[in-house]
């Protein structure tokens, strides 16, 4: 299918890809433990933390953000009501996924079940994760536009990778896309390529989360080589790797060719719990969701980015990565 005739679901239904505009891939309306909260924080203000992120969200378009991605999943606290209430007060397309958010095992409702399990069935992450697809995510009507796993330093463990096979054979089903956390310092990237390649997933329909945590340019680019898309996508969280070296790193793979193989976005909660309030900003300043659009962007283009090169990598790749066919 091309481009022109393809759509992908976000908040208030299905978008064009080619009106999805400038688009951060990574970001993350809410991060709330849900059951932390409901728990252990009377404190708590539903309408003000909607607020919070509509705000937000306000700033981020009128600085020319058309579209976010945001991969809040199953572990992560998604909470899709309430990021839809976002979505209804805002001019910004939030594209919400489908998955599981785990470095070690599968969420406790899916121990006993599955082939060869005691309750043996086909896998049922599958389903559940073509059900968010096809159908929509519980009783809300929104559908996920992309897939979302995770493996990190403690490796393809036996949940990690049953629960990335899961997100493969959904892709293999359906044509949604994948993201996928990674940890560029062990290089795990490499794991999940081969892992999702064997589920016969397309891999460029696959986005190597947290590329830019790494300055390895061999390992990035064996990664575009093979097909993937590199996400630069944490800018601002300086604790994981510079300002300057994510910026450097972005200048030379376009300098190689790769311009075409990059997303950029900051991996930032409008609303999270992860963070305390005070003291935030001493810690990670340039940690917020108008940083790329007010700092980055400037800096790549004196640096020698082009406008058409800038278009690729927030607009045409994206596009190209929820495009069907």
């Amino acid at each position: 299918m091309d481009a022109e005739l393809s759509s992908v679901e976000t908040l208030m239904g299905p978008v064009a890809v080619t009106a999805l505009g400038r688009t951060l891939m990574h970001e993350h309306l809410f991060n709330v433990g849900e059951e932390f909260q409901r728990n252990y924080v009377p404190e708590w203000d539903e309408d003000a933390a909607i607020q919070e992120v509509v705000d937000q969200l306000t700033e981020l378009k009128a600085l020319g953000i058309d579209t976010i991605v945001d991969p809040t999943v199953l572990g992560l606290g998604r909470n899709i009501e309430r990021a839809r209430q976002v979505g209804a007060r805002v001019d910004v397309n939030v594209i919400v996924a489908t998955g599981v958010y785990s470095y070690d095992s599968v969420p406790q409702q899916f121990y006993f079940r599955g082939p060869g399990m005691a309750f043996d069935e086909p896998e049922p992450l599958t389903a559940l994760f073509v059900k968010d697809i096809s159908e929509g995510i519980g009783e809300t009507g929104v559908k996920a536009g992309l897939l979302k796993c995770a493996i990190d330093k403690p490796g393809l463990t036996a949940g990690v990778e049953r629960i990335m096979r899961a997100a493969g054979q959904a892709h293999v089903q359906t044509g949604t896309p994948i993201t996928v956390h990674t940890d560029a310092e062990t290089k795990t990237g490499l794991i999940v390529q081969r892992v999702l390649a064997e589920e016969g997933v397309d891999l460029s329909k696959v986005v190597i989360g947290h590329s830019g945590d790494s300055t390895d340019l061999d390992y990035l680019c064996a990664l575009a080589e093979a097909g993937s898309l590199l996400g630069m996508d944490r800018f601002g969280l300086d604790l994981f790797c510079s300002f300057e070296d994510r910026v450097a790193t972005v200048i030379e793979l376009v300098r190689r060719g790769f311009a075409e193989k990059i997303v950029i976005s900051h991996d930032y909660a409008c609303c999270n719990d992860l963070f305390p309030t005070e003291g935030r900003g001493n810690v990670l300043p340039d940690f917020h969701i108008a940083h790329i659009s007010r700092d980055v962007i400037p800096e790549l283009l004196r640096r020698g980015v082009t406008e058409g090169q800038l278009d690729e990598i927030l607009i045409h790749n994206p596009a190209r990565y929820f495009s069907r066919g």
